[in-house]
Formats: structure tokens, C-alpha cells, sequence
């Protein structure tokens, strides 16, 4: 005879759901706000001395309109209880930190921080510094999700 030893609450399941769901759609918008809506003079000037100010804004704004949208409009689909508050919390961590990363010398300080300094210059068989900043972008999301379940 199988013996549960313990029965998870529906709320900790309800949270749990909202969570996974919300990630995976946060990381559906991602692909779509960073490798289809950006533009090139986005892309390019986001992380540029002067005038880095206007393509990061575009950038964020379309990015996050995104998310805001495959987030609630998934939620709504499935009937998840979301809030106001945690999807609120949710975009702007997601809009704080992306924005962080997206200046390039944050990624290239913790790469040096790990020990991995010309893996922030590596162009070929993979672009070091993008392959970097795109993982620490998903670890951002996954504070995103977290915050949208819980709040």
C-alpha cells in the first residue's frame, strides 16, 4: 500500500501552477521582445555610451508590452488567478533587470567575477557574452515567476 505522507494544500498548488505557467510564457515573450520585436538600432544602441537612453527605453517597452500580454492572456486562457500586484512586481523585476543586463558590462563583470574574462570575448563557436547574458536573463525571469505565483 502506497502512504502519502503528506497532501499539498491547494493553495501551494494553485501557486505552483501560476509559477510554472508564468515562466514558461515570460520565456515565450522573451524570445519574442529580445530576437523579434528589436530593432537593429535598438540592439545596437542599448548599450552605447551616449544616447543609450532612447533605444533602451524602446526596447523595454516593447519587450515588456510583450510579456505583459502572452502573461495575462495565457493566465486569462487557462482561468489562473492572477493579481495585479504580482504581475506588477513580476514586469517591473523583469524590466529592472533586463535593462541592467541589456548595458553588456554588468554580464562581462560577472564573467570576469567567475573567472571567465575572454569568454565575454569569444565571438566563435558561440558568442560568449551573448550566450551569458541570455542565461542570466532566464535566471531574472525565473525572480519574474516567482513574484507573479506569490504575490
Amino acid at each position: 500500500m502506497l502512504v502519502m505522507p503528506h497532501v499539498l494544500d491547494p493553495t501551494t498548488v494553485t501557486r505552483s501552477v501560476v509559477f510554472a505557467v508564468s515562466l514558461i510564457a515570460l520565456l515565450v515573450a522573451h524570445q519574442l521582445g529580445d530576437h523579434v520585436l528589436q530593432t537593429d538600432r535598438q540592439a545596437a544602441g542599448k548599450a552605447n555610451g551616449r544616447g543609450w537612453w532612447w533605444p533602451m527605453t524602446g526596447h523595454l517597452a516593447g519587450y515588456h508590452a510583450t510579456a505583459a500580454v502572452v502573461v495575462i492572456g495565457t493566465g486569462a486562457v487557462l482561468g489562473l488567478p492572477l493579481t495585479v500586484r504580482g504581475v506588477a512586481a513580476g514586469l517591473a523585476f523583469s524590466a529592472v533587470t533586463h535593462g541592467l543586463l541589456d548595458r553588456r558590462w554588468p554580464v562581462r563583470a560577472i564573467l570576469r567575477a567567475m573567472g571567465s574574462p575572454r569568454f565575454a570575448e569569444t565571438t566563435a563557436p558561440i558568442c560568449g557574452i551573448y550566450a551569458a547574458d541570455q542565461a542570466l536573463h532566464k535566471l531574472a525571469l525565473l525572480g519574474s515567476a516567482l513574484l507573479i505565483a506569490t504575490l
